[in-house]
């Protein structure tokens, strides 16, 4: 009894030691399924064109809203207020008799909160984040990066609530000029509060520098502290500074633990000792909705956010312009 073969059973010839290729016929459903898919496929395309643009717009038209309505009700704001005595003015009492409208003492908070936090964070941020990637054992950095990162997760308003109950006394019983609200526990709190970014930002810069970079600087001679000064350093300051800006713009947009630990009282002085309030803070305390809408107080939410804004803007692009400069030295 003979056993036919189909088509597709062919047998496979083979001619010096390899095999030849066969071409089997396609069977009719995978035809119709590719014939299906090449005319679906420009709609499917199209269809991921559009979700993708859609997505991207997202941002930009939120950001867009935003600067429109601080426009319109800050316009408003300086219909009534001079744009001169906004800037310059040394008192901000929008909600008591007689009433000032200089935000010099808001800006004056805020750039006192920012920097006593840097000034916190940024050492002891960058000795850890050196001390991760160049000392620690890969087994200690697994276990203490994510501890550190956890930091991050923690809601502000508890680190407010710590300022109070917990640095603020201490502060006390050092100077005891100090009141119960101060500028330096919400420094301290804040610049906590900033730690695991400058931490896991610039100790992942700090694991992408060439290893080829640090080799070379051993074989010449150099010790392992000096191949992380002199080498690893430089090499990712670009990196590390832009972790430093960027936690200094968290600092300056905090708002919770600002205004648990430093107070409310809009006051024109670098003294980290007295109570302060800032850009952020004072929103908050006018838009608890005591105020009512459309009045000149009610505005001046807008024209105080406006400010913050562009302050923000200012310090990105001088973090663009350094980074830039920064860049063009270590390429």
């Amino acid at each position: 009894m003979t056993n036919e073969r189909s088509d597709a059973e062919q047998p496979v010839e083979v001619n010096g030691g390899e095999a030849a290729v066969v071409g089997l016929p396609r069977p009719a459903s995978l035809e119709s399924a590719s014939g299906l898919w090449n005319r679906l496929r420009p709609v499917y395309e199209g269809l991921v064109h559009f979700s993708l643009f859609i997505c991207a717009s997202i941002s930009v038209l939120v950001t867009v809203g935003i600067v429109i309505i601080l426009l319109y009700e800050s316009v408003k704001f300086f219909y009534d207020v001079p744009v001169l005595e906004f800037l310059t003015g040394t008192e901000w009492t929008p909600l008591l008799k007689p009433q000032h409208f200089g935000i010099l003492p808001l800006l004056c908070g805020t750039m006192l909160v920012a920097g006593g936090s840097a000034l916190v964070a940024v050492p002891i941020g960058l000795g850890t984040a050196i001390y991760l990637s160049e000392y620690a054992s890969p087994r200690f950095r697994d276990i203490v990066k994510p501890i550190l990162e956890i930091l991050a997760g923690i809601p502000s308003v508890v680190y407010g609530f710590m300022a109070i109950v917990f640095v603020s006394p201490i502060i006390r019983q050092i100077f005891p000029s100090a009141g119960v609200f101060n500028a330096a526990s919400a420094c301290v709190v804040v610049g906590i509060m900033i730690l695991p970014m400058i931490i896991s930002l610039s100790e992942d810069i700090l694991q992408s520098v060439p290893i080829s970079l640090r080799a070379a600087a051993s074989a010449l001679g150099a010790n392992k502290f000096e191949v992380t000064v002199r080498v690893v350093l430089p090499a990712a300051m670009s990196g590390i500074i832009a972790s430093f800006l960027l936690a200094i713009s968290r600092a300056i947009g905090e708002t919770m633990a600002v205004t648990l630990a430093a107070g409310a009282t809009p006051k024109l002085t670098l003294n980290p000792l007295e109570s302060i309030q800032t850009m952020t803070a004072y929103i908050v305390q006018v838009s608890l909705g005591d105020t009512p809408a459309g009045t000149i107080e009610y505005r001046t939410i807008f024209a105080v956010g406006l400010a913050l804004f562009v302050t923000t803007m200012t310090m990105n692009v001088i973090a663009q312009y350094i980074l830039s400069r920064v860049g063009e030295r270590y390429e």
